[in-house]
């Protein structure tokens, strides 16, 4: 009878622990550990975060950044003219042959590379360099006014005379590949110590740019070599055709 007794209590322990089981699996499943996909989403579930948008009030204090393009920062003067070479009396061609192979070297650079005449470093007046820019803004009716400086300094070169360089100063502002604005200022500089560089401040003012609709543009300052000389392009159109002779 005691074995009976004790058969029965043990029967009725694996029938509780059965059912514990049972229902920490059915918990189990509510958490998603067993979830297979066959559930649906909570249609009351918040949608995910947008991407943030700009407010206007950071617009109207957004002021874009003045870049220096590769190659504008800096801007030589260079002597113009030449020497006459004086007459020979005699034909010496062994002297002749000498005196050209001198002028080859003296005008060849230290990578072997001839030197342009144009370009001859020992024929700089005057060498201009960029060494700060900054900018302001303003926003009103729709556009956006900028105040755009360039700081910069100008070191007497070899060939330095005291005078008045013209520097060729270009302000720009982008959109992408959308010129807003493009201005060349000739600014000039009297120059007249030869023993120290000379400072100079450049400002343009009139700076007038639709009002952005982000934060995308983009501002250029620097010198602009390529531009060409304006005097010459009237003289060209100035010249008048020769009538045709007649008999």
């Amino acid at each position: 009878m005691a074995f009976y007794s004790v058969n029965r209590r043990f029967v009725a322990g694996l029938a509780l622990t059965g059912f514990m089981l049972a229902a920490a699996g059915c918990q189990s499943s509510d958490n998603g550990i067993l979830n297979f996909g066959l559930t649906k989403k909570d249609p009351v579930a918040p949608p995910p975060p947008q991407d943030p948008k700009i407010l206007a009030s950071q617009l109207r204090a957004y002021c874009p950044k003045v870049t220096l393009r590769d190659g504008t920062a800096y801007f030589n003067t260079y002597a113009k003219g030449t020497t006459a070479k004086p007459k020979k009396k005699k034909v010496d061609a062994a002297a002749d042959a000498e005196a050209e192979a001198a002028a080859a070297a003296a005008q060849t650079g230290p990578n072997g590379q001839p030197i342009d005449p144009a370009h001859d470093p020992s024929k700089i007046i005057y060498q201009a360099s960029i060494t700060d820019v900054t900018r302001d803004c303003t926003h009103a009716n729709g556009q956006m006014s900028m105040k755009i400086a360039v700081a910069g300094k100008i070191v007497p070169g070899p060939m330095f005379a005291p005078g008045t360089v013209t520097m060729p100063i270009r302000i720009a502002v982008q959109h992408g590949d959308e010129v807003l604005y493009s201005q060349l200022h000739p600014y000039q500089v009297q120059v007249t110590d030869p023993s120290a560089a000379t400072q100079f401040v450049f400002v343009d003012s009139n700076v007038v740019v639709p009002e952005p609709t982000a934060r995308d543009y983009q501002a250029y300052a620097g010198y602009d070599e390529n531009t060409p000389v304006a005097s010459a392009d009237k003289a060209k159109g100035k010249r008048k055709k020769r009538a045709p002779a007649t008999n």
